[in-house]
């Protein structure tokens, strides 16, 4: 299916080289869902791990059950290899405090 511009109001059909440009740009595009899920997913994870972070300090004690949470969340992203995967994650249960 033709794709076209506008130019100065009027539509336009693209030219074979800009087709090509448009589908490699369409592309890249796609290539790159991976990693825009996967930034994120990371994202997610350090705010979560920042609620937590001064449970980490040297004068507070962490309960086995949050460290467990936080390794939990540092290791949500092993494995990963699609944006299906990164879509399936479910985030851990933040224990209580």
């Amino acid at each position: 299916m033709p794709r076209y511009k506008l130019v100065n109001g009027i539509s336009i059909q693209l030219t074979a080289e800009e087709e090509a440009l448009r589908d490699a740009e369409e592309q890249a595009w796609l290539n790159g869902a991976f990693d825009r899920a996967m930034v994120d997913l990371r994202q997610k994870r350090n705010s979560l791990l920042a609620q937590t972070d001064y449970l980490a300090l040297s004068d507070q004690t962490m309960s086995a059950e949050m460290t467990t949470y936080r390794q939990a969340l540092r290791d949500i992203t092993n494995g990963l290899t699609t944006v299906a995967d990164v879509e399936a994650v479910v985030f851990p249960t933040k224990p209580g405090a």
